[in-house]
């Protein structure tokens, strides 16, 4: 073919428009990939969490830290697992500005605060109470609670049935029927009794059929029966529990999953989101801000216990 002016502009012509149609369809596949992955926990939770707000590092003393509560818009308290001292923390730094020993050494695995006092959970379930935590002249009740669960760890305030919710991390009793069974009591801070029953229980089942349904990408468990499908190895041992001030539903973390899942106030499933374990190595505390801001805390183990702060984005 003779090369000519037009049949030059005509092959570019051709080029260009290759091009174009190369990019858009790449432009257009982005975008639809990120309109699946990008705003899925904007739908359900209204948080991005692969990308933290902020991050602060813990000081070393914080290595065990096992739970938080917001006392101001920038300060929290927590405790960690070892021993029976409150530590408040400023969050935007990140530094302890004041210690507070409340009990000898122990196993303190969650605290909320309910206007001027503190409760903190320890694992066997006693509950201690700072009554006016602010007073230079602090002291401590304790109430035992009779939980049926011999290791507990999440505690938060719900405000408006004026009760503590008690996350049991084990199994309330034995056999099989309870085995995939976690259940959340309410100690009642009228009465200071605790429920006679949970107050909604979550069932791994329930976990496992949301996890396949979703296509999450979860370890799984091998069944000794050849015929009966594998499942998703969800154990699901809750370490921290928080109510949203907005919505009300109950987020509860499990660090040995990376699991955060989210019920509505009436224990239904609302969604399971499984955690980047490179910024949730592991997950030990949660708690809201009254900004909706999400805080969740991990312990150090090999790394530094780290403070992660999430802006609420809304639901989309």
């Amino acid at each position: 073919m003779v090369t000519t002016p037009h049949n030059i502009k005509y092959q570019l012509g051709l080029t260009v428009n290759r091009a174009l149609w190369v990019f858009s369809a790449a432009t257009l596949l982005l975008l639809n990939s990120c309109a699946v992955l990008l705003p899925k926990e904007y739908r359900t939770v209204g948080y991005n969490l692969e990308e933290p707000g902020f991050r602060k590092l813990l000081p070393p003393s914080l290595q065990e830290i096992s739970g938080i509560t917001q006392i101001s818009m920038d300060t929290f308290a927590c405790i960690q697992d070892e021993q029976g001292i409150v530590f408040i923390i400023d969050v935007t730094t990140g530094n302890i500005i004041k210690q507070m020993p409340f009990f000898g050494d122990g196993d303190y695995e969650g605290i909320a605060r309910v206007n001027n006092s503190l409760f903190i959970l320890r694992s066997d379930g006693l509950l201690f109470e700072i009554p006016d935590f602010h007073s230079p002249e602090y002291g401590h009740i304790t109430f035992k609670t009779g939980i049926p669960a011999n290791n507990n760890e999440g505690l938060c305030y719900d405000p408006e049935h004026n009760r503590l919710l008690i996350a049991c991390k084990s199994n309330i009793g034995k056999g099989a029927t309870l085995k995939n069974v976690r259940a959340i009591y309410a100690f009642d801070l009228g009465t200071k009794k605790l429920s006679s029953d949970p107050v909604f229980e979550v069932y791994i089942s329930e976990l496992q059929d949301y996890a396949k349904t979703h296509a999450m990408d979860l370890p799984e468990k091998k069944s000794k029966h050849k015929k009966k499908q594998e499942q998703p190895d969800i154990k699901f041992r809750p370490s921290a529990i928080a109510i949203h001030p907005e919505n009300h539903n109950i987020y509860l973390l499990s660090a040995v999953d990376h699991l955060l899942c989210i019920v509505n106030p009436n224990g239904s499933l609302v969604s399971l989101i499984s955690l980047d374990e490179n910024v949730f190595n592991k997950p030990e505390g949660i708690a809201f801000s009254s900004d909706n801001t999400m805080i969740i805390t991990n312990e150090g183990q090999d790394k530094h216990p780290s403070l992660l702060s999430f802006p609420y984005k809304g639901r989309r």
